[in-house]
């Protein structure tokens, strides 16, 4: 078997239960993918099998890096090489780190299960669409950098919902990032429109 060539290095993010591992090849071509425990992950051989170690927690992909969320009960300076060589291992194998067609039944079943306007990009009125384009332009590319993503959620009574995943999903910061970050660029792109932003877990 021809063994893939990468390198995988690890890099802390700003909560201090993710471990971003970034790799010098595209992992992931859709937005990002997060894995909250091991039966959602089956479009996945890379997240389910790292949900075999006892202390992984969550486990999201986008684009070059997998961020993994972890239990208190190890700390990141005792396992992260371990999992480093693991990841680097299975990608040189040959491994899929993701089957993408299998994502589209997950996504679809949403859909169905929610009304998520960002699901539905034709339910977006002018003022959630414009929110929708500031995400992505602005604050998107900053958060990925920190091994997260946000998803727009809803706006009602001018307050923005959004979804924090990966790193930022529980991070202590994450609560000044939305007021101070998020909110002052929302603030400042659409004055009077926007009063708050609020993050919601689903």
């Amino acid at each position: 078997m021809k063994r893939v060539p990468v390198s995988i290095y690890a890099e802390m993010t700003p909560n201090p239960r993710v471990m971003k591992f970034v790799s010098n090849k595209l992992l992931l071509k859709s937005d990002s993918v997060e894995f909250k425990n091991i039966d959602e992950a089956k479009p996945s051989a890379l997240a389910t099998k790292l949900f075999h170690f006892p202390f992984v927690k969550e486990v999201f992909i986008s684009g070059n890096y997998i961020a993994i969320a972890k239990f208190d009960i190890v700390e990141w300076d005792d396992v992260a090489q371990e999992v480093r060589m693991f990841i680097t291992e299975f990608i040189q194998d040959g491994g899929v780190v993701v089957h993408e067609e299998r994502l589209t039944p997950i996504k679809e079943e949403k859909t169905e299960l929610t009304s998520d306007p960002i699901r539905n990009p034709k339910n977006l009125g002018e003022i959630e669409a414009r929110i929708v384009d500031i995400l992505e332009e602005y604050i998107k590319p900053a958060v990925a950098q920190d091994g997260g993503n946000i998803e727009f959620m809803a706006y009602n009574e001018k307050i923005v919902e959004v979804q924090l995943q990966g790193a930022c999903s529980g991070c202590p910061s994450s609560t000044m990032t939305l007021k101070n970050g998020i909110l002052g660029i929302l603030q400042k792109k659409l004055p009077t429109l926007v009063d708050d932003v609020v993050a919601i877990n689903r």
